[in-house]
């Protein structure tokens, strides 16, 4: 939803405060998410992975300057998305090393929205 809303080019005033909501609420979900694979099996970390992966890729987007967002336009959101950002880049660190651990990523995995972004020119 936030993706096509950067599509949209909404007007910032309107939109801002309501994505960066929305952006810190994937984010306490996650946490959430990466908290409980203690308790699940390993083929929930691929998707989780994956979303992990998703989310930095949308937090990227969401600061370009082609973004309706952008810091440059928007530099007041700089310290949030980096902050966002380190901490999606810190469980991703941590749920690859756990289960590369574990053996349950023994074989890199090309996520679907990997393969989707390396084909998605086709």
């Amino acid at each position: 939803m936030i993706r096509d809303t950067l599509r949209l080019n909404p007007p910032p005033d309107l939109f801002l405060k309501k994505c960066l909501d929305d952006l810190s609420f994937i984010n306490n979900i996650l946490v959430s998410l990466s908290q409980m694979t203690s308790e699940t099996s390993g083929g929930f970390i691929d998707y989780l992975l994956d979303t992990e992966w998703q989310f930095s890729q949308l937090l990227i987007e969401f600061s370009v300057d082609s973004s309706p967002f952008s810091i440059r336009a928007f530099p007041e959101t700089r310290e949030k998305i980096a902050s966002l950002r380190t901490e999606s880049d810190m469980r991703r660190k941590t749920l690859e090393e756990s289960f590369v651990l574990a053996g349950d990523l023994a074989e890199p995995v090309v996520s679907s929205a990997e393969l989707t972004g390396l084909l998605g020119g086709m």
